[in-house]
């Protein structure tokens, strides 16, 4: 941080010398000399992402900085530069908004006429705590998202809401999330309009939820059903000469699939088309009753699946076709007030992006390092829920700034002792949101939630299969959404062999060993028929303890429990009426039932405690505290390359690069499946519509 600082007092120093370099030179001098020393610190995989961070914000406020520098003083009148310059405009600041508040009146009338809030929703609402600083506030998390709905039912200024939808990229559970907070505001009195412009299936499953839809013109709605596709590599994989050697426990274990067949197996296509088929039945039901239309008719809409919004209109899908002003409108009228004040980005969290001086350089970092704010604990009591997202990795290795990745197993279960221990805290809510991972970190993490005696209730977001429902297995009561996507009790691993490949162009390797299986991991030869034996035998042994595991947490027969193994994948509604989940609901629902089980009544106040807390991007780079694991220097080569794949995929999504974006998934996968260690984990990936 001291560098940073240093790096930055010294491009400021030029630009106060010369006045004629503009703000955006310095700022990429800065960028230049902060990446440079990067480089020297070996943080190779953030440096990149970083600079262009930096390079663009300074671009962004380019015009607005220079201003700023010119203005300060004629260039006849330059002079050195002082580091109490920064304090004393920051002080100025004060005191001119000091001023301006003491010159308004003493008492002011709250305004009677109640006022619309204006939320937009866009992008992938993220769950768990992710990162802090500039990238919390440009990717909202779905907590966020619901603060800000939860607000508006509780605003006496806030008279109706009017919700932008646009390209939201979530899936079923946390669309119950949004709708469910859409709810509280219509029990409070107020109407909701939803303003469509992405009318995919998702969309309107959330649009659903206000008291009328407003679709403009150029719209179509585009309600076509549900859709599983899963992409295969076997052939190709031949034409290079690369043998995938994957092994698997389970029947319909289909993750290695991909790696090993041309098409779906009989019994994976079995249990999808089984899912696929709940998943829409759960699709009309919903649309049947927000629009207060018979099951059969909406089949119907939804095999001719694309409509004009006029057509949309005649079908009473939507309300109206009109543009956003007529959508204000709409609500207006609903609310019973001529012109009401519209209130934009309502509850959104604000940047001041002026960063002149070098008190905006220090601002500038302490908007990237996203340093949380200090909240004292209330004397409450507590509720902790601890997030669980995306893949499980084994130790201390977790996903960067751009990954997006879920905690590291260590910082997982240092979170756990952490709300453990805390005497304040009195029940624990695990949200799991994970397609599962490493057959040992989700072992552990297991094991550390059986170590607590306080109340454990898991919440299922829009998947917690294998690895993640093995830890789910693990806790006192098990809630899941209608469409979470959950079971699948199996294991699969395995290895690629590349030798083959390699010397078709002239590539040869040669061996020296000692040990009967000690090339059982070697990426040059398929399994020996003793290598194979011994890597089943620990696969076998690793569904040995998942089925027992799940036998005891569920009360189940062992022999029910195998039976309902074997990989297969539920909905959350079909894993209730099996038992593998005990009821359907959110995550306030699974919120009140920890409250039940510590002893407190539904609707008694708590404090909810975040845990493990958001990551920064200087986490990332320059090394992370002991909860967060090591930073991007102490990673191992396999988590490097799984930061390196995840950099290119965030590039490949902000150039709107899908087919890119979709091979460095499968590539992320790859990597997990033949890294030669028992995963507990989906297949690699299904894209569900």
């Amino acid at each position: 941080m001291d560098r940073i600082l240093r790096t930055n007092h010294a491009n400021h120093l030029v630009c106060e010398k010369t006045k004629s370099v503009s703000w955006n030179s310095c700022g990429l001098q800065f960028v230049s000399s902060l990446y440079q020393q990067t480089l020297f610190a070996r943080r190779e995989a953030i440096a990149w992402g970083l600079s262009v961070l930096l390079a663009a914000l300074f671009v962004c406020g380019n015009q607005r900085c220079s201003h700023a520098i010119q203005t300060d003083a004629p260039a006849s009148q330059s002079r050195p530069f002082d580091d109490n310059d920064a304090t004393a405009d920051l002080k100025e600041e004060r005191n001119k908004k000091s001023k301006a508040d003491s010159a308004k009146p003493s008492s002011i009338k709250a305004e009677k006429e109640p006022k619309i809030a204006h939320i937009r929703l866009d992008g992938s609402f993220s769950e768990g705590t992710g990162q802090g600083g500039l990238l919390a506030v440009s990717s909202p998390s779905l907590q966020k998202i619901c603060e800000r709905l939860d607000k508006a039912a509780s605003d006496d200024g806030v008279g109706g809401v009017l919700l932008l939808i646009e390209s939201i990229d979530v899936g079923r559970a946390r669309v119950d999330e949004i709708r469910r907070s859409i709810e509280k505001i219509k029990k409070a009195g107020k109407p909701v309009v939803a303003y469509l412009v992405g009318g995919e299936s998702i969309q309107f499953m959330l649009a659903g939820a206000c008291d009328a839809i407003v679709m403009p013109p150029a719209a179509p709605l585009a309600v076509t059903g549900v859709r599983a596709e899963m992409t295969f590599y076997k052939d190709l994989l031949d034409k290079v000469g690369v043998d995938a050697e994957i092994l698997q426990v389970g029947q319909f274990k289909g993750a290695a699939e991909p790696l090993t067949r041309s098409s779906m197996s009989p019994q994976l296509r079995a249990q999808y088309e089984l899912f696929v088929e709940d998943l829409f039945d759960q699709l009309v039901d919903m649309v049947a009753a927000d629009r207060n239309l018979d099951r059969q008719r909406v089949i119907d809409l939804i095999d001719v699946g694309v409509l004009t919004p006029d057509a949309a209109v005649e079908a009473k899908l939507i309300d109206m076709v009109g543009y956003e002003d007529e959508a204000i409108s709409n609500l207006a009228s609903r609310m019973k007030n001529k012109n009401p004040k519209v209130i934009e980005n309502y509850f959104e969290q604000k940047i001041d992006a002026h960063f002149s001086g070098l008190g905006g350089l220090v601002k500038l970092v302490e908007l990237f390092s996203g340093e949380p704010e200090k909240k004292s604990r209330s004397r409450n009591k507590s509720i902790a829920i601890v997030h669980l997202v995306g893949e499980i990795t084994d130790g201390s290795s977790e996903g960067s700034f751009l990954s997006g990745g879920g905690p590291s197993t260590r910082g997982l279960i240092e979170a756990l002792r952490e709300a453990s221990k805390d005497e304040k805290i009195v029940a624990i809510v695990m949200r799991i949101d994970s397609p599962g991972g490493s057959a040992l970190a989700s072992d552990l993490i297991w094991r550390e939630i059986k170590r607590i005696e306080k109340p454990v209730v898991a919440s299922l977001s829009d998947t917690a299969a294998s690895g993640g429902y093995y830890v789910a297995v693990a806790t006192d009561l098990i809630l899941a959404a209608p469409g979470t996507l959950t079971g699948s009790i199996g294991v699969v691993g395995g290895k690629i062999a590349l030798g083959g490949a390699m010397e078709r162009v002239g590539v040869k390797t040669d061996v020296v060993s000692r040990g009967k299986n000690s090339g059982w991991l070697s990426t040059q030869t398929p399994f020996n028929a003793s290598e194979r034996k011994v890597f089943m035998a620990t696969m076998e042994d690793v569904y040995r303890l998942f089925t027992t595991k799940v036998a005891e947490g569920r009360k189940m027969d062992l022999e029910r429990v195998k039976s309902l193994a074997e990989g297969r994948v539920f909905t959350g509604r079909m894993a209730q009426k099996i038992g593998l989940v005990d009821r359907l609901g959110t995550l306030e629902d699974a919120i009140v039932e920890a409250k039940l089980l510590a002893g407190l009544k539904a609707d008694e106040s708590v404090e909810r405690v975040i845990l493990p807390e958001p990551r920064n991007l200087f986490d990332d780079l320059f090394g992370s505290s002991e909860k967060h694991g090591d930073s991007i220097a102490g990673l191992s080569r396999g988590s490097l390359d799984r930061n390196s794949l995840a950099m290119i995929r965030a590039c490949a999504q902000g150039m709107s690069l899908p087919g890119l974006e979709l091979i460095v998934h499968h590539a992320r996968a790859l990597l997990e499946i033949t890294s030669g260690r028992p995963l507990a984990m989906m297949p690699m990936h299904v894209e569900i519509r």
